[in-house]
């Protein structure tokens, strides 16, 4: 009790990280300093030193400290129910919900102009395309349409790395995720609003590089679930899919049918 009287405005959280990045990160006892009678903890010695050289830019004066918003991480296995939980949340606490797969396709989707990864049949997109012999008999494309399906779609470094990331959950590289992730904590309106970060991080790697880069979620929150609980929640929507994919398939063998007849006579 004595010493918490004795502790600086931001308690034992960093005051130039408070203040610089409007994060709290806690301090270090080895990394403190008095002053005016007061303690204060910093997250390193360079924001010690920092602090020391203009003490008065990181203390309160005539009104306390203003603490940020909530920021919460929400992980769980897929099929969990972190987005329904997220979209809950957020609507309560008045905070946004950053669903971050969803988050990444909207990045790349004005190139690739629809979802990719194994949820959305990227594989097997060109198996319901019209033969280039039987375009010309075809009443449901046009040529303009023809001409900007055969155009390849060149993406950026930065693209890549985020479509490999949805295909094959390989990890986005710290120069990718500076881009993307560090805004959240930044820039407005999420920096004064607060949000619920749904599905970031996912390895041990990002939770390192979001300690490395100061990004302090103030809560992270892991939802674990049974495997018959997923199976329940995922398996009818997945059966509906695949009932559609092949509707699908049927119709298309129809219509090459009929293209091939009018090609005969």
């Amino acid at each position: 009790k004595q010493k918490k009287r004795h502790m600086g405005d931001t308690n034992h959280f960093c005051p130039v990280s408070l203040k610089e990045n409007f994060v709290l990160y806690p301090g270090l006892q080895e990394h403190a300093a008095k002053y005016k009678e007061k303690i204060y903890y910093f997250s390193t010695s360079e924001n010690r030193d920092k602090f020391l050289k203009n003490p008065e830019e990181y203390v309160a004066h005539k009104e306390p400290l203003q603490a940020p918003p909530l920021r919460v991480c929400l992980l769980g296995i897929h099929g969990a129910g972190k987005s329904t939980c997220a979209r809950q949340i957020a609507d309560k606490l008045g905070i946004f919900h950053i669903q971050f797969e969803e988050y990444l396709q909207e990045l790349i989707l004005p190139k690739t102009k629809k979802k990719v990864g194994p949820s959305f049949d990227e594989d097997h997109e060109d198996d319901n395309k019209i033969p280039e012999e039987l375009e010309d008999f075809s009443e449901t494309m046009t040529k303009s349409e023809t001409e900007e399906s055969k155009q390849e779609v060149k993406l950026t470094d930065e693209e890549e790395a985020i479509k490999a990331n949805l295909m094959d959950n390989m990890e986005l590289p710290p120069e990718v995720l500076d881009k993307i992730v560090p805004d959240w904590w930044k820039k407005e309106p999420f920096r004064s609003t607060g949000f619920i970060l749904d599905g970031f991080p996912r390895t041990l790697d990002e939770a390192i590089y979001l300690s490395e880069r100061g990004l302090c979620p103030d809560v992270a929150v892991y939802i674990q679930v049974e495997e018959e609980d997923v199976l329940d929640r995922l398996l009818p929507l997945h059966l509906k899919n695949w009932k559609d994919r092949q509707h699908q398939k049927k119709e298309y063998k129809k219509k090459l049918k009929e293209l091939k007849a009018k090609k005969r006579v």
